[in-house]
């Protein structure tokens, strides 16, 4: 797989699920993905798998630094640790 295409098709999901994303330049991504996939350049089941195990380390990593941010309220913290015991952290 071309990491460069990887990286494209990454960024063209990332474009689909947000919500932010005018429905025009999802549809332009859906476009690209499809036709990225269709090359058989890039293997569709590697980069989701990559992005969920960078995902889960984001989220953990989040979750550890609002447990010692001062400004955070011990609500958000109660939730934090929550979250980290069910990722095992």
């Amino acid at each position: 797989m071309s990491n460069h295409l990887g990286n494209v098709a990454r960024g063209h999901r990332a474009a689909i699920n947000n919500p932010n994303v005018s429905e025009e330049a999802k549809g332009h991504s859906r476009q690209v993905l499809s036709e990225i996939e269709k090359s058989g350049e890039v293997d569709d089941d590697s980069t989701r798998s990559s992005t969920a195990t960078g995902h889960e380390g984001n989220v953990a990593r989040g979750h550890k630094a609002n447990l010692s941010n001062p400004n955070t309220s011990e609500e958000s913290k109660e939730r934090s640790e929550q979250v980290l015991e069910e990722l095992g952290q």
